[in-house]
């Protein structure tokens, strides 16, 4: 199975039932085959903090969501997690490419790798981080996780993990 296969088998499994992504050429693969699940409602969404809307209103309908998307957004999405998502104590797992790290091509990408960890931290997020693939069989576990505690939960997957960049 491939690490794509079984992160959407791992939502199915977790009975996630609508996914939102913004665009990223590292969670491409992940996408497309979220977007071929006939058992997960897949939006694109234009920015971050339009996504974690989409899915605070999947929350408040009865139905589980998560979040695909850069870790460059996380700048814009401070206010959205603080006073929508953990306010209303929102579990919303959130698939992160860690960009900015050893070997990235693009120098802007590098400014927001160093802050990101540091934002989850400050304001309590917990966060993982997946630099092989056989991080990923802890996936299930995270997303358990996720839903029990009400809170939500940052997967940073970095370019080791998706095989470079």
């Amino acid at each position: 199975m491939s690490i794509d296969d079984k992160i959407v088998a791992d939502f199915v499994k977790n009975k996630i039932e609508l996914v939102t992504t913004v665009p990223c050429k590292q969670l491409a693969g992940v996408i497309e085959k979220i977007d071929e699940s006939e058992d997960i409602y897949h939006i694109p969404s234009n920015k971050e903090d339009e996504g974690m809307g989409i899915c605070a209103g999947a929350f408040m309908g009865g139905k589980r969501s998560a979040i695909i998307m850069q870790n460059t957004a996380i700048g814009v999405t401070i206010n959205t997690l603080a006073t929508l998502t953990q306010y209303y104590r929102m579990p919303l797992p959130m698939l992160i490419s860690y960009r900015g790290e050893l070997g990235e091509p693009v120098a802007c990408q590098v400014e927001m790798a160093v802050h990101t960890k540091a934002l989850l931290k400050q304001m309590n997020i917990p966060t993982f981080h997946f630099h092989n693939e056989s991080d990923a069989e802890e996936l299930d576990s995270i997303l358990q996780y996720t839903f029990m505690s009400n809170k939500p939960v940052a997967i940073l997957t970095d370019a080791t993990f998706w095989k470079g960049y």
